[in-house]
C-alpha cells in the first residue's frame, strides 16, 4: 500500500462499528487508526445495551426474591434491601473493564489509538486538536445522540446517557418516549420500586413492532404497577428543587421527582465539517450512503448509526466486517438487512424477527396466524400473575415461515434460535416436525398446531 499518506483508514468513532472495521483492517495489512473523543466502545459499551441490561438484571432480582417463596424459600421483606449506588459502582467496574479490553484489542491488532475530537481539513485530512492526519480513506463512525424535544424546563430533562450515573433513585420517575428505551427504563424503574409513569404520545407505544406484541406488553407492564398514559405529551416543566411538575397536553399535571426523555436519537455529526466537503446529510440529519457505504465523497465512508440503518450493534459489526473487505480485500461484500433479529429488555422481554403480520399483509402475503398465550411454567409455583406471548407468520401459499414475535422471560435468547430458521427459509411443517424441548417456553414454537388467523 502507498506510504504516501500517514494512514490507509482513519475511523473517527470507537463505537463497535468502528472498532471492528479497524481491527479487520489492520488484520488485512492496512495502517489504521481510530479517534475517539469520549469512549472506547461507544454508545453500546457506556452508556447503551451493556449497562441497560446489567440494570435490567439488577431490577429483575427483586421479582426472583418474592418468586423464591413459591419454591419453599422464607425471605422476610423487613430484611430485603436494596443499594443503588452498589448496582452503579458494579456496573461502572465492569464498563471499565470492557473499555480495557477494547483498547487492548486495538493494539493487539496494530491499530492507532488518537483521543481527542476529530474534524475534515479536507478529504484525506483529519485535525485532531492541534495536530494533523492524513488518510487514503476516512470513515464516519461517530454513532447517535439522545434527543430532548424543546420545550419549556427542558434543562431539567435527563436522557439514557445521565441516566446510567444516575447518583440516586427518586420515589416518582416520568419516562416520556415510545421506543424501546422508554419502555426498558420503565421496567428497571418499576422493577427498582419507583412510582412510574410512561408518557407517549400515540395510541400504542414500540411502534413498528408487531400489534399483538405491543397490546401484550402494555397489559403485562400495566400488572407490574407502570402507568402507561398514551395519547399524551409533555408541554412544559417547572421545577422546585429536585420535584419536578410535569405539564401534560391534556391538561393534567404530574408530580415527579425525576423526567427522563427517550424520544430519539440523532446522528452525530456536529464539527466534522462534512457538508463543507460535499458529504450529503439526510432530511433527518444521518450521513448519506449507498449500499456500500460511499458517500458522495470517494476517500469519505460512513457506518453505523450515523447512516441512519438499524441502530444495533450487530448491525454495525457486520457493516464493518463488509467495509473493511471492499476497502482492503477483495472489494466485494454486501449488507443484508432482511429479517433482522431484535430484544427489548422490558419485563417481560420482547423477541422477534422477520415481517410482523400488518407488514406481511401490506407485501400480499395470504396468511396463516398461530398465536400461543400462556403463563410460563414457573409461575405456576410463584403465583406471579406473567403471562407469555408467542406468534408465527406464514405465508399460506408457500408454508415458509415469515416472522416470529415473543413476549416473555429470555425472549431475546429464544429468538436468536428462531431467526437461523428464519433466515434460511424454513416452513411452517419444518417448524412441526422439529422434536420440543420440554419442558421449556421455546418448544411452543413447534408445538403450535391450529391458525387462529
Amino acid at each position: 500500500m502507498s506510504d504516501k499518506q500517514d494512514f490507509d483508514l482513519i475511523i473517527i468513532g470507537a463505537g463497535s462499528g468502528g472498532v471492528r472495521l479497524a481491527r479487520m483492517s489492520a488484520a488485512k495489512g492496512a495502517r489504521v487508526a481510530v479517534v475517539e473523543s469520549r469512549y472506547l466502545g461507544g454508545t453500546c459499551v457506556n452508556v447503551g445495551c451493556v449497562p441497560k441490561k446489567l440494570f435490567v438484571y439488577g431490577s429483575h432480582a427483586g421479582e426472583d426474591i418474592e418468586d423464591a417463596a413459591g419454591y419453599g424459600w422464607s425471605v422476610p421483606h423487613d430484611q430485603v434491601t436494596f443499594d443503588w449506588t452498589r448496582l452503579v459502582a458494579n456496573k461502572n467496574a465492569e464498563i471499565e473493564r470492557l473499555n480495557g479490553i477494547y483498547g487492548r484489542m486495538l493494539e493487539n491488532a496494530g491499530v492507532t489509538v488518537i483521543e481527542g475530537t476529530a474534524s475534515l481539513a479536507d478529504a484525506n485530512t483529519v485535525v485532531v486538536g492541534e495536530r494533523t492526519f492524513t488518510s487514503k480513506h476516512i470513515t464516519i463512525a461517530t454513532g447517535s445522540w439522545p434527543v430532548v424535544p424543546e420545550v419549556p424546563g427542558k434543562e431539567c430533562v435527563l436522557t439514557s446517557n445521565e441516566m446510567f450515573y444516575l447518583p440516586q433513585l427518586p420515589k416518582q420517575a416520568v419516562v416520556w418516549g415510545g421506543g424501546y428505551i422508554a419502555v426498558e427504563f420503565a421496567g428497571i424503574l418499576a422493577g427498582l420500586g419507583v412510582d412510574t409513569t410512561l408518557l407517549y404520545r400515540g395510541e400504542l407505544f414500540l411502534r413498528g413492532f408487531d400489534d399483538d406484541v405491543r397490546e401484550f406488553t402494555a397489559a403485562e407492564m400495566r400488572k407490574k404497577g407502570i402507568n402507561l398514559r398514551f395519547g399524551v405529551n409533555i408541554e412544559s416543566i417547572e421545577t422546585d428543587n429536585a420535584h419536578y411538575a410535569v405539564n401534560l397536553t391534556d391538561g393534567s399535571r404530574l408530580n415527579t421527582g425525576l423526567v427522563m426523555a427517550a424520544t430519539g436519537r440523532r446522528a452525530l455529526v456536529d464539527g466534522l465539517g462534512l457538508e463543507e466537503l460535499g458529504v450529503q446529510l439526510s432530511a433527518s440529519g444521518h450521513v448519506v450512503v449507498d449500499d456500500y457505504f460511499q458517500t458522495a465523497v470517494p476517500s469519505i465512508t460512513a457506518l453505523g448509526d450515523v447512516i441512519g440503518t438499524p441502530q444495533l450493534t450487530p448491525v454495525a459489526l457486520a457493516q464493518g466486517m463488509v467495509l473493511s473487505r471492499r476497502l482492503f480485500g477483495d472489494g466485494k461484500g454486501e449488507m443484508d438487512y432482511s429479517s433482522i433479529p431484535t430484544a427489548v429488555f422490558c419485563q417481560p422481554n420482547i423477541g422477534t424477527v422477520g415481517l410482523t403480520e400488518a407488514e406481511a399483509r401490506e407485501a400480499g402475503h395470504k396468511l396463516r396466524i398461530y398465536r400461543s398465550e400462556f403463563k410460563p411454567m414457573k409461575h405456576t409455583l410463584s403465583g406471579r400473575d406473567e403471562r407469555a406471548l408467542m406468534k408465527l407468520v406464514v405465508d399460506d401459499e408457500s408454508d415458509r415461515v415469515l416472522g416470529a414475535h415473543m413476549v416473555g422471560p429470555d425472549a431475546g435468547e429464544i429468538t436468536q434460535g428462531i431467526a437461523v430458521a428464519i433466515k434460511a427459509g424454513a416452513t411452517k411443517a419444518q417448524f412441526d416436525s422439529t422434536i420440543g424441548i420440554h419442558p421449556t417456553s421455546a418448544e411452543e414454537f413447534v408445538t403450535m398446531r391450529d391458525p387462529v388467523a
